[in-house]
């Protein structure tokens, strides 16, 4: 295990892995190593259920592709911990490396003492002492969870906030209805700075409203302020300033329409001189690992069928259900294949609830474990789901015992692969791929 790995796992076990949502610690840390909080270049505060990661990755593309040096914080990790700090860097931002990791860790370490503290506060204490210390024009921040008493929250003046799509999940944290999720990812709302209220259903749309009035945040509403509609196979986007004929984002599924549209509306609020140049580079630019990504090389191509079609994504509650099978039929529709659906998740996930949006779609279902510490459903569980509404369903000890069922099933054709349920199930099988992320 090197310097890096032992400190995180030190700061894992000696911390309580209960979260017990509260800015009192963090506070109290950011005051002990300086309080770099007071110090970070301008931010762009990011929540939501779904859709958060993306939209900071069309807004990185869209910041990078203008020449601006860009700081990015996203959660959780897929393969290492670094990725969750991206460091601006000339020439586009570039993950915090094994040895400032472990220094600022260490850092952060001495400071907390034997204060009580949660993992992700300590880790956003360290990220934002690299960020303080590392000269760049944006800070891109991803909430870890909620918004209220989110880590990230101490920020009290961002040039903008974004709230991508609400929906249930982390209701034990959270609350057990969309209005009461709403309310607490609309706390990253702050007197003065635009909120930008992205794509909603059920009564999110409402409360988010309703938070940023109160709070005297500008409120910049989807589907009112700004629109978005496809012509042509491009994306046209719509606001008070006019239209913007825009070209597909390169991340494939027609929600990342929306979340590009949200960055887009957050960047027009924060930068009003944005150009367009810019938007449409980033559109084509960005990237987001186990976010509908296309394997195209790498070990588990060699697992699978002759000529299959491999997908992963880390989708793992309902609303990500329904855009994953939306995708899904889209695809079909232009290229019919027959899709097997290779699915795990964690306990605390309503296997259910995801599993029901692909009945009609998936000619079989191969159920796996989630590897990690966190406790996964078993997979004969999942199978059990799937066959309960009406699919075909098996189950295997893990992802390469999945694709040998899947080469030896009777499909008729190479297969559409997807891999879904987990982002730690997408992450096992980026690792098993032998994939890496820069």
């Amino acid at each position: 295990m090197d310097q890096r790995d032992a400190i995180l796992s030190r700061l894992l076990d000696l911390h309580p892995k209960k979260i017990d949502l509260s800015l009192g610690r963090i506070e109290r840390l950011l005051e002990a190593i300086g309080r770099p909080d007071l110090t970070l270049p301008p931010v762009i505060h990011v929540a939501g259920t779904n859709g958060k990661g993306s939209t900071l990755a069309f807004m990185r593309a869209i910041l990078e592709a203008a020449g601006a040096r860009v700081h990015v914080y996203t959660s959780p990790h897929l393969l290492r911990f670094n990725e969750r700090i991206r460091l601006a860097a000339p020439g586009g931002g570039k993950l915090v490396d094994d040895k400032t990791l472990t220094q600022v860790l260490e850092l952060c370490e001495r400071a907390n003492g034997a204060q009580p503290v949660t993992f992700f506060e300590i880790t956003t204490a360290a990220a934002f002492h690299l960020f303080a210390s590392t000269p760049a024009d944006w800070l891109l921040l991803e909430t870890g969870l909620g918004g209220r008493f989110d880590a990230t929250n101490v920020i009290s003046s961002p040039k903008a906030t974004v709230i991508t799509s609400v929906s249930l999940d982390h209701q034990e944290f959270l609350g057990e209805t969309v209005e009461k999720i709403a309310f607490e990812k609309a706390g990253i709302f702050k007197r003065g700075a635009p909120a930008v209220i992205g794509f909603q259903s059920g009564g999110a749309k409402r409360i988010l409203e309703r938070e940023a009035r109160r709070v005297g945040a500008p409120r910049i509403v989807a589907g009112e302020d700004f629109q978005i509609f496809e012509e042509n196979g491009r994306l046209v986007f719509e606001d008070a300033r006019g239209l913007l004929d825009l070209p597909a984002p390169r991340l494939p599924g027609r929600h990342q329409h929306q979340n590009a549209a949200g960055a887009i509306a957050a960047l027009r609020a924060a930068i009003p001189e944005i150009s367009i140049d810019a938007i449409e580079a980033g559109l084509r630019k960005a990237e987001w690992p186990a976010r509908l990504q296309r394997l195209s090389i790498g070990h588990v191509l060699d697992l699978a069928p002759v000529g299959a079609e491999f997908w992963i994504d880390g989708g793992h509650n309902e609303d990500g259900g329904r855009v994953l099978a939306e995708a899904m039929a889209e695809f079909e529709e232009k290229n019919p294949r027959p899709l097997v659906l290779i699915c795990g998740a964690q306990t605390t996930k309503d296997i259910t609830a995801l599993l029901r949006h692909f009945v009609g779609l998936v000619r079989t279902v191969v159920a796996v474990p989630v590897e990690g510490e966190h406790k996964s459903w078993a997979p004969e569980d999942v199978a059990s789901a799937a066959r309960s509404q009406g699919m075909e369903a098996r189950a295997a000890a893990g992802v390469e015992e999945a694709l040998a069922l899947v080469r030896e099933a009777a499909l008729g054709q190479s297969p559409r692969i997807l891999v879904a349920g987990s982002l730690y199930l997408a992450a096992s099988v980026l690792a098993l791929n032998g994939s890496r992320i820069e």
